[in-house]
């Protein structure tokens, strides 16, 4: 069956990583990708394009030729969608800039994917990702590093993946509304606007509410060490807590207070004892046996694994995480799969990277014959300033971080979300704060017949559900996908979770810290005495919110152009396998020498962290020879290696940051100050200027602040949304909207139905 984007054209003018990324995922949905790379093929090479330009046609193109940038126009014209990724001001220079293409095509969706936006400060910074990692905060030194004041080094390419994730979904939107209206628009997503979105919830503040304890002096929720030497992620998250600490034959440990996170912050002799008794007990099984026993009592636990055995590892395959596919180059080489799947439009991968330039002819012959697409008659992009889910009712029914993020993420493009809460959720606090701006809230006891009633009334006017519950929970709530389906056949319905729903281990709970475990992302970031540690921010949980609204934006699509609904599928390992894309490609006889562990400043020394007199200062520079221009390095630029790591080190010593950053800058060298702060974040001027952090005022909680939307979109633009509000904030609203006006009081007499209380609390 045919992908989503299926008759689609998306001309592919992305270097390095986020635009290849982006065009990549559009691929998979069923888009026809024409990919265009300059003489000598893409700037980047390495093993991994073989999955990056995966199922793309090839042309090459010399877009400093007269010649080259005519064909390029042409094929911009014959275009639905254009991604590129050059530096702000590149693509105008040569003719083919966003404001010229969409008014010569209106129906052109053009994304943009620069490292720094056009209106940032730091627009023309050579923005390489360890340049963007070290402006947002993503290195930040930890406690392992803290006494050396280090920053803390992530190979993973985290700007890149957000942007292109970001970008996807913008592009499906504008699709979405296009579809309505018949015109395209202009799209940007800087990679450093992108990382606001894995900031998440560390970038929230309320003024009025006063921190919980929460156990930060000791928990169970974190990796152990085993019998055999190798490491488990145990997490204590769910309310299997007590089964899984039965069958590990320490139900004891419940009335010691083991498991009681408020003591745990403030008794210091109870913390270490726990301390001591949980490295006990799991030294005492290897680590392959406690994960069986946690999963099985109904637990989460994975064995920290590295990628190497994550791409061979049953549930990658079994799942769709990891794909083979037979590459002209390399022969069968494992890659990562689909990170967004559709049951009725569920896209595929098209094949194997091509041949550098190998479909020039057909490409060429092609645009000779091609139609002028279509204008609709009258459309004017004044008179079409709506939202791309103008009109658009979600049922929100997600914990925590992923599945709300996904809801949040719909609400920006203009959905009216409903996010319904069960009674016990707790009241406030910063993951709820993050996720939940833009929504109206509603709290429903689904246990019971008149929650369930309120629950079928808010369905009946709906277009999309999003859950993300455990594999078969719904079902056994009576709100499972066919469930719905049957009361509602065109829904949109978005399940996320950890594993998925195909595969060995689909039936697993599990949450942010379970899938960086089991795909390898805790293993690569391992401190110096071997203990696996997590990635700064909750990537997956945020990834995979996003990458849930892409899958819904694409339903939608199809929707609209058919009537009809599907099941949408999104989980944390599928995210964290795409985030990790450049080094999840199985070639044969492959080397997994990329850098890791907690002691790492960078990966080469043109790529990594420098100490200044005063600061730290992360250098990305394309070879040494750019240093030459810089005042000062002049006699660097001629070593190479260890030699020129030891002689940058003592040079860039002996100013200060913001001195080597101007100079590097000025010479078009990489180079940003590395950011230590998630406060620097959030009181950049930039930030609260284009609304990347944004403080209103809350009617219980005073002041807020929290990550705003990074997208920019020409005429359907992305909206925060209010703060989130208390819950049962809209309860009887919601409900008299449902046509239960009249059945508004029985329903929050019964408890069915809960609204919200003196204080913010549902009652």
């Amino acid at each position: 069956m045919a992908g989503a984007l299926h008759g689609i054209r998306v001309i592919d003018f992305g270097q390095y990583l986020a635009g290849p990324l982006a065009a990549q995922l559009l691929c998979d949905q069923g888009a026809e990708v024409v990919r265009v790379d300059p003489p000598g093929g893409p700037r980047w090479q390495t093993p991994a394009n073989a999955a990056f330009n995966r199922g793309k046609q090839s042309i090459v193109l010399d877009l400093a030729e007269a010649g080259g940038r005519e064909t390029a126009r042409a094929l911009v014209a014959s275009a639905d969608v254009v991604i590129e990724n050059f530096r702000p001001g590149v693509m105008d220079r040569l003719g083919l800039g966003a404001a010229a293409m969409t008014e010569a095509n209106p129906r052109l969706v053009y994304c943009s994917l620069p490292g720094f936006a056009s209106d940032d400060p730091r627009a023309g910074t050579a923005a390489w990702e360890g340049v963007v990692g070290a402006a947002s905060g993503l290195y930040r030194r930890n406690r392992i590093a803290a006494e050396a004041g280090a920053p803390v080094y992530t190979a993973l390419p985290l700007a890149s993946s957000y942007a292109a994730i970001q970008g996807a979904v913008a592009v499906g939107m504008a699709l979405t509304a296009r579809e309505r209206d018949g015109l395209g628009q202009r799209i940007e997503v800087p990679l450093f606007d992108a990382m606001y979105g894995a900031v998440g919830y560390n970038g929230y503040s309320a003024s009025a509410v006063a921190d919980r304890p929460l156990g930060a002096a000791m928990s169970l929720t974190t990796q152990w060490e085993c019998a055999d030497g190798n490491w488990i992620m145990f997490h204590t998250g769910n309310s299997r807590t007590e089964d899984v600490l039965a069958a590990a034959g320490v139900a004891h440990w419940i009335e010691r207070g083991y498991t009681d996170r408020v003591r745990l912050a403030t008794d210091r002799d109870l913390a270490a004892e726990v301390t001591e008794a949980a490295r006990a007990l799991f030294k005492t099984r290897p680590a392959a046996e406690w994960e069986a026993l946690v999963n099985d009592a109904g637990g989460e636990c994975s064995v920290c694994r590295p990628a190497s055995e994550w791409i061979e590892h049953p549930h990658a395959l079994g799942s769709g995480a990891i794909v083979e596919v037979d590459d002209p180059v390399f022969g069968r080489v494992k890659q990562p799969g689909i990170p967004a799947r559709l049951s009725r439009t569920p896209g595929a991968v098209q094949g194997p990277a091509r041949a550098l330039d190998a479909d020039r002819e057909a490409i060429l012959r092609a645009l000779g014959t091609a139609a002028a697409r279509p204008v609709v008659a009258g459309s004017a992009p004044e008179a079409t300033m709506r939202a791309a889910l103008d009109g658009v009712r979600v049922l929100d029914l997600c914990i925590v971080l992923a599945g709300p993020t996904c809801g949040r993420t719909l609400a920006e493009y203009g959905a009216d979300v409903v996010k319904i809460e069960a009674p016990d959720r707790p009241p406030m606090g910063a993951f709820h704060g993050d996720v939940n701006r833009g929504k109206r809230s509603i709290v429903l006891d689904l246990k019971t017949p008149e929650g369930l009633e309120a629950f079928w009334a808010l369905v009946d006017g709906a277009d999309v559900v999003v859950q993300n519950f455990r594999k078969g929970v719904a079902e056994r709530l009576g709100v499972g996908y066919e469930q719905v389906r049957a009361r509602k056949p065109d829904i949109v319905y978005a399940s996320l979770n950890c594993y998925g729903h195909d595969g060995p281990l689909a039936d697993r709970a599990g949450h942010e810290q379970i899938a960086q475990a089991v795909t390898g992302m805790q293993d690569r970031y391992r401190t110096e005495d071997g203990m696996p540690q997590t990635q700064r921010y909750a990537v997956n949980d945020y990834g995979t919110g996003y990458l849930g609204a892409y899958g819904v934006s694409l339903a939608l699509l199809h929707r609209a152009r058919t009537g009809e609904g599907q099941f949408v599928d999104a989980a944390l390992c599928y995210t964290a396998t795409f985030l990790q894309s450049p080094f999840l490609v199985g070639t044969p006889g492959k080397t997994w020498d990329e850098a890791r562990g907690q002691e790492q400043v960078g990966s080469s020394p043109l790529h990594r962290a420098y100490q200044a007199s005063d600061a730290w200062l992360f250098l990305g520079a394309r070879n040494a020879a750019e240093l030459a221009a810089v005042e000062g390095l002049e006699a660097v630029a001629t070593q190479e290696g260890e030699s020129l790591a030891k002689a940058l080190e003592e040079r860039l010593a002996q100013g200060t940051a913001a001195e080597w950053v101007a100079r590097l800058t000025a010479a078009g060298v990489g180079a940003h100050h590395v950011v230590n702060s998630t406060d620097d974040l959030m009181t950049l001027d930039y930030a609260r200027e284009q609304g990347l952090s944004v403080t209103r005022e809350h009617p219980h909680w005073g002041a807020v602040t929290s990550t705003g939307p990074a997208p920019r979109l020409s005429r359907t633009p992305v909206r925060p949304g209010d703060p989130a509000p208390v819950l049962g904030a809209h309860s009887r609203e919601v409900l008299r909207e449902a046509g239960l006006g009249d059945r508004v009081e029985a329903l929050i007499a019964s408890g069915g139905v809960l609204e919200a209380q003196a204080g913010g609390v549902p009652g």
